[in-house]
């Protein structure tokens, strides 16, 4: 990070990918430093992105650490920075400040099951962490990935996902029918009680919207997986990134620095405010 935290680094954006259309579009960015890239990060952390002019928000870095050639951000398009970064064209300059955050300890997962489950746009920060472990597949056992959203249209990483079965198991679902979807119809939680991941040896990574979240951990823990076993991580408001203005507290914790990424075991002992 730069002496002076609050001065972000120029960045390109050198690829644009719509992920999905629709009232809540998705669209993957790829960023490339305009100076030396000594922008080190950990699998789970954020960083803060700067529309000149407009604002600048916290998002999680969704590609892996071993990927040296770029920065990737796959953002939902929902308020005035993310609006402006819809709006926004390969070639054109951002802001980059970072990396803020913890991380997830995957160096502590080496030579166990992994168990990846996310919905929606959720699956953007679990991205970075199952790269990671595809790219080190020899330190892990097996790979899995639960993942659903509510249509297939809203499914990011569509293309990306089909290459995934070559190299793991892929569990997809959508929350109401549709004609000619062939896998599970629901929602992301019954799919999980569905499939019936083992916790023998294994950690589960998961992110969603809030109610899944919840609902997932319940049925990871009818599962027989322990609060240890259980990972996620926290989208409070962050606003300066460095536990100062505290938008993103949680009780005495700050996500921006002690989060995002925290075990079930950690978060259920916070404030229930969360």
């Amino acid at each position: 990070m730069d002496h002076n935290a609050y001065i972000p680094k120029l960045a390109k954006l050198i690829d644009i990918k719509k992920e999905v259309g629709g009232a809540r579009p998705i669209k993957s960015f790829r960023t490339e430093f305009l100076n030396k890239n000594d922008f080190s990060f950990r699998c789970g952390q954020c960083a803060m992105l700067s529309v000149f002019g407009k604002g600048e928000s916290m998002i999680s870095i969704s590609s892996s650490p071993l990927m040296k050639d770029y920065l990737q951000f796959s953002i939902l398009k929902m308020g005035r920075v993310t609006t402006s970064l819809h709006d926004m064209q390969i070639g054109d300059i951002i802001g980059v400040r970072g990396p803020y955050g913890n991380g997830f300890p995957i160096e502590d997962w080496r030579g166990k099951n992994l168990i990846f489950i996310g919905g929606g746009i959720g699956l953007a920060p679990i991205w970075s962490v199952l790269q990671t472990a595809l790219g080190k597949k020899e330190d892990y056992r097996d790979l899995m990935l639960i993942y659903g959203a509510r249509t297939s249209k809203d499914l990011v990483f569509r293309e990306e996902l089909e290459e995934l079965r070559k190299n793991m198991t892929v569990h997809l679902s959508v929350d109401v029918e549709e004609p000619e979807w062939e896998e599970f119809v629901g929602f992301v939680p019954q799919n999980v009680t569905d499939k019936k991941p083992s916790p023998e040896n294994a950690i589960t990574v998961t992110c969603g919207p809030p109610i899944m979240i919840k609902f997932v951990i319940k049925a990871l823990e009818e599962l027989g997986f322990k609060d240890e076993q259980i990972y996620t991580t926290v989208e409070n408001k962050m606003k300066c990134g460095i536990g100062k203005c505290g938008r993103c507290n949680i009780g005495v914790h700050y996500v921006c620095k002690d989060g995002p990424v925290y075990s079930w075991a950690e978060l259920k002992k916070l404030p229930q405010e969360y």
